[in-house]
């Protein structure tokens, strides 16, 4: 599609709608490229510092890449981006849809929401801006995403479920029934009010060289259906959880546990999902790998598999499935659902509460408590850190989340690499913006014997590589299918629209990206003491032993921060800034209703 060099201002305002057109300099896309770049910056410009982040100043930010609406694979997605109501830190999410190819049509590289309306309303936004509106739909309260597309009746919506009208801290956005889940971007609209937005457009950005894009479309489609994605497209991540358990890095039973056994993990792979339940494949929109599984018509990833699996005891794969499902439905993050459940069974197991709530038991009815702050639902909306807080006696230490986030399905005291990843990364406990696990899982790595400056360095790389591929917007199952991303998502840029730059000057812009989420974490309250892991990581040695050592969890972090140039507390700092060429960028613009 292109850079439009625009961003679309919208504020909500009762009943009314204000928007507004606003500039986008292009140096924006040399320094931030699109997608969580971009939403960084624009975050940074127009969020007011120390904001709530369900206040109506607070804003909400799609963004879109250069890439979007162009003939190359996978780059139908858009980012979000918003102070998360978990954390209290930066969250940007990413999701695939034909949702974000009619929002490009919008003419816009962005669109910034602030605001609230009086009611539960449909947001609409429209490439002639007079065509912009807002209407009340007190109908649609309680609707999952699915219903209200099939309700509204217009091609391209994106919705929150119950869980995001009731501000579930961790409460996703759908589109397409493709969901952006982790931090609560949910929750950032349902605080508006804003059930749904829709879109109507029918603008194009000019493409730099036509020829050049469209011959590298069908090159990069043909390398994304080889070998580099064989596994994706036959199986789906969900074959990790066997891999995993046998290597014995499968978080169980809110990580008291690394493994099922061989038996279990067969039942949750997908084979025994598909004998269970049945098996579709799916692609996105504008994707050549085709990675979406469905079983029993639930898209079910390695992620969500484990969480509402293995982590809350469950071994029946009718019952994830169901689990699954029903986070799809009421609009709930599965990762954090499911850790927050496992961190509340272990509680009632060890008597700290009278919940009749046990590893094992059905999570639907808990599902929709959760989403509807139905009882003790109402406290497991808060999430794992807050709940802990709650409950006490001593159970933050197996409150296993980071920075407020539930951690993903890998263990780190089996895993330095991601050990580190998780306590540094600027979203929480993460594996998407970090890709650390790519580090400890390397063929001939000694995951009990980490090399300190390899251990960094990798860990550093695969964060600056996931910035890079998150704002061109590229999925990151393409990787083994481009050799290079640096040169050769420099050559993109170019070709579709013109910015003139190189694999230097990404990895410049990736490194940028870096330290301007850090530094907006910093205004937000954000000190050295967050980066570590939970108690029971250091504590509490799997069945050889492994756990993860403070003292070289504390080595590995001050050697990352001087990596990156920040100061022994992991400030960006002066020297931070002008290393990455940031200071340019700190101007803000924090005005709320647009007029003001």
């Amino acid at each position: 599609m292109g850079v439009y060099g625009a961003l679309l201002r919208v504020h909500c305002a009762g009943d009314r709608v204000e928007v507004a057109r606003a500039p986008i300099e292009r140096e924006v896309f040399r320094a931030f490229i699109g997608g969580v770049g971009l939403g960084a910056y624009l975050l940074w410009r127009y969020a007011p510092p120390g904001v709530d982040p369900l206040d109506p100043a607070a804003p909400v930010i799609l963004t879109l890449s250069p890439l979007i609406g162009t003939p190359l694979t996978t780059t139908a997605k858009m980012a979000l981006i918003c102070k998360s109501p978990l954390t209290g830190r930066i969250s940007d999410g990413l999701s695939s849809s034909r949702f974000a190819l009619a929002l490009a049509r919008l003419g816009v590289d962005a669109v910034v929401i602030t605001g609230r309306f009086d009611r539960l309303s449909r947001l609409h936004l429209d490439e002639a801006l007079e065509g912009c509106r807002v209407e009340p739909c007190p109908a649609l309260a309680g609707a999952s995403p699915a219903e209200v597309a099939a309700r509204v009746g217009a091609p391209n919506v994106a919705a929150i479920g119950l869980a995001g009208e009731m501000l579930v801290r961790y409460a996703s956005l759908s589109n397409d029934g493709r969901h952006a889940g982790r931090g609560g971007i949910g929750a950032a609209l349902g605080a508006k009010r804003i059930k749904a937005i829709t879109v109507r457009g029918e603008a194009s950005a000019t493409l730099a060289d036509p020829a050049a894009v469209i011959a590298r479309a069908r090159a990069l489609a043909q390398r994304s259906s080889g070998v580099a994605t064989d596994k994706y497209r036959r199986l789906g991540t969900a074959a990790n959880l066997e891999t995993f358990d046998r290597l014995k890095i499968l978080p169980a039973l809110n990580f008291q546990q690394v493994s099922i056994g061989g038996a279990a993990a067969r039942r949750l792979s997908p084979e025994g999902m598909t004998a269970a339940a049945g098996h579709v494949r799916e692609s996105c929109a504008g994707c050549t790998i085709g990675c979406d599984h469905r079983y029993g018509g639930v898209r079910v990833e390695y992620e969500s598999l484990f969480a509402l699996g293995p982590l809350c005891g469950l071994a029946d794969p009718n019952q994830v499935i169901a689990a699954a499902a029903a986070c799809d439905r009421l609009g709930l993050d599965t990762i954090s659902a499911g850790g927050t459940l496992a961190f509340a069974m272990e509680c009632a197991e060890k008597g700290l509460v009278a919940w009749p709530l046990r590893f094992g038991d059905d999570l639907v009815p808990w599902l929709e408590a959760i989403a509807g702050r139905v009882g003790v639902g109402d406290e497991m909306a808060e999430g794992t850190r807050r709940l802990a807080a709650r409950i006490g006696g001593g159970s933050l230490r197996f409150a296993c989340q980071v920075k407020g986030m539930e951690l993903p399905g890998y263990d780190p005291r089996a895993m330095p690499a991601m050990a580190l990843g998780m306590a540094v990364q600027c979203r929480g406990a993460d594996h998407n913006r970090s890709g650390a696990y790519q580090v400890d899982l390397r063929p001939g790595v000694d995951r009990r014997r980490p090399a300190l400056e390899a251990t960094v360095a990798g860990v550093i790389a695969a964060e600056d590589q996931a910035a890079l591929l998150d704002s061109l917007i590229l999925c990151k199952f393409l990787r083994g299918a481009i050799p290079d991303p640096w040169g050769e998502g420099a050559e993109l840029l170019n070709m579709v629209a013109g910015l003139g730059v190189d694999g230097d000057d990404l990895r410049a812009a990736a490194a940028r990206i870096a330290a301007l989420r850090r530094l907006y974490n910093e205004q937000e309250g954000w000190t050295a003491a967050e980066e570590t892991l939970p108690a029971r990581f250091f504590e509490e040695p799997l069945e050889d032993g492994a756990v993860v050592s403070r003292a070289e969890l504390g080595a590995m972090i001050e050697r990352y921060y001087a990596a990156r140039g920040w100061s022994g507390e992991g400030a960006v700092g002066a020297e931070g800034l002008a290393r990455v060429g940031l200071t340019r960028w700190l101007a803000r613009d924090h005005g709320c209703a647009l007029g003001t």
